[in-house]
């Protein structure tokens, strides 16, 4: 009887649009994304869905493979000079962009131009703000100088927001956010916000013989339900932003036509708070809410399980350092702090979640009832990915709001801005920022786990975030797909390899 059910609720939604269909002589890949990207412009944006988007349809210099390493992509190969200031890349002869035109150093030349002007106000542009100059040497070869040493640079280079842009277009003027215009496997040729994003095989992508099929559905479906309808249904082949309970796990257990593959991701599930804001201020109540929550029971509640932590790194991180002692789940404690703060009684706190990702407001609502178990009154605001990204990431306009920050492939990455009373928890601490700021500069590495470890342990002191845990990520396939891959610390789809059988 479930079944039927199921079969009626899929047949009205194919009906009605949610779930896109491919063409009867087309190889169509279905996608569930859990919200909209807010820009399709690598460049200005920081949002895992639009990376998730557009990872398919932009390259870069160089790019992660599937152990994590850096390996040439765009650039065949490159040279660092002796004092770590000159990066010679050598590109790859006979790319072109989605447009026809030729991909070659001045197209690189022009990227990161843009990436750095000020106008365009890209939120990544730190990542690449020790170029002083970058210089289209011949057709092929691009060469980067720097102002210091920049030990991220590279890990820069190999992240969405270093995609490669055609610099015809740039001159132009060209709206990347709405028309990207790429050299990747697959060409956009349908988005409706809201809806989809149909991707189209590129027919002359520079890797010979991939992508592997003609087309990928990325289907937005914010309700988790009927993300995992369309998986057991057929509708969706690919589901890899869902964080089942332990009865979805059983009930998927229980289809032979569902694969299930489960792994450590390299995202920390974090309560952000604003430091700047009244009573969050004090770092009593920011210890109290530490001490108030249970983060085992909200990582097996909310996301699918994990492993907690103390700090700002992901668990499998070789700089990763355990502080998960200095606030244990204590609400005895945590009544205690608050009691002290005398807050008065009509003060309440706003806690901000974007709607389009259920672990989150789940877990905000875990957090909800154990801060009002130790005498905090909170109250929940719903928003957008679109609002959350505006509004309380970059204009910090929130007390305190709950996320996973993606993975990096350099701490620097992850790490860069906090300390300065930036960043949308506005904490302050020089000694933080300062040792942040001179491990960009060493190569050695163990000097550079030593800054971060000082880095690291301020902010676990401090808390302008309660660090919950790395939670694991369930990839859930229809067994008629192989080859996919999701980047272990950029949480990026690469379709390249996807075969339909």
């Amino acid at each position: 009887m479930k079944k039927a059910i199921l079969a009626i609720i899929i047949v009205f939604l194919v009906l009605t649009g949610v779930f896109a269909k491919g063409t009867d002589d087309m190889s169509t890949v279905q996608v569930a994304l859990s919200g909209s990207p807010d820009s399709l412009d690598p460049h200005k944006t920081s949002g895992t869905l639009t990376f998730q988007t557009i990872r398919s349809i932009y390259d870069t210099l160089v790019e992660p493979d599937r152990d994590g390493r850096i390996v040439p992509a765009l650039a065949e190969s490159w040279q660092v000079s002796d004092d770590s200031l000159v990066w010679t890349f050598r590109l790859r002869d006979g790319v072109t962009f989605h447009d026809g035109s030729d991909f070659d150093a001045r197209d690189v030349a022009a990227t990161f131009n843009r990436v750095l002007d000020e106008s365009v106000a890209s939120p990544n542009a730190a990542d690449f703000a020790a170029i002083s100059d970058v210089e289209a040497a011949d057709d092929l070869t691009v060469v980067f100088t720097l102002s210091e040493p920049f030990a991220p640079l590279l890990s820069s280079f190999a992240s969405g927001w270093g995609a490669i842009l055609p610099s015809e277009l740039i001159e132009s003027g060209h709206d990347f956010g709405i028309e990207p215009v790429g050299t990747g496997p697959f060409v956009l040729s349908e988005y409706l916000m809201d809806s989809r994003a149909v991707l189209t095989r590129n027919e002359d992508y520079w890797m010979e013989g991939y992508p592997l099929v003609d087309e990928v559905v990325l289907n937005i479906i914010p309700e988790p339900a009927v993300q995992l309808q369309g998986l057991l249904s057929g509708q969706v082949d690919i589901l890899a932003n869902y964080a089942p309970s332990d009865e979805d796990l059983k009930l998927l257990e229980g289809y032979d036509s569902v694969e299930i593959n489960r792994n450590v991701t390299a995202l920390v599930m974090v309560i952000a708070m604003n430091t700047s804001r009244d009573y969050l201020d004090d770092i009593r109540l920011r210890q109290a809410v530490a001490h108030a929550v249970d983060k085992q029971a909200v990582l097996d509640i909310a996301y699918g399980g994990g492993e907690p932590v103390g700090t700002f790194m992901d668990i499998n991180d070789p700089f990763y350092e355990d502080f998960t002692g200095l606030y244990p789940y204590d609400p005895d404690r945590a009544e205690q702090l608050i009691a002290e703060l005398e807050i008065p009684e009509d003060v309440v706190f706003t806690m901000t979640l974007p709607q389009n990702f259920d672990p989150h407001v789940k877990a905000g609502q875990l957090y909800q009832e154990m801060l009002e178990k130790v005498g905090l009154k909170v109250e929940i605001r719903l928003v957008d990915w679109s609002t959350w990204i505006s509004d309380t990431y970059r204009a910090a306009n929130y007390d305190m709001t709950v996320i996973g920050h993606t993975g990096k492939l350099d701490p620097d990455g992850r790490l860069a801005g906090y300390g300065d009373g930036g960043m949308y928890v506005r904490w302050t601490s020089p000694r933080a920022a300062q040792a942040i700021e001179t491990a960009r500069s060493v190569l050695d590495f163990e000097e550079r786990r030593r800054l971060y470890t000082v880095a690291l342990e301020e902010m676990a002191r401090d808390v302008p975030f309660v660090f919950v845990g790395t939670n694991y990520r369930y990839i859930f396939t229809r067994e008629r797909i192989s080859g996919f891959h999701m980047d272990q610390k950029l949480d990026s789809f690469d379709f390249r390899f996807v075969e339909v059988e």
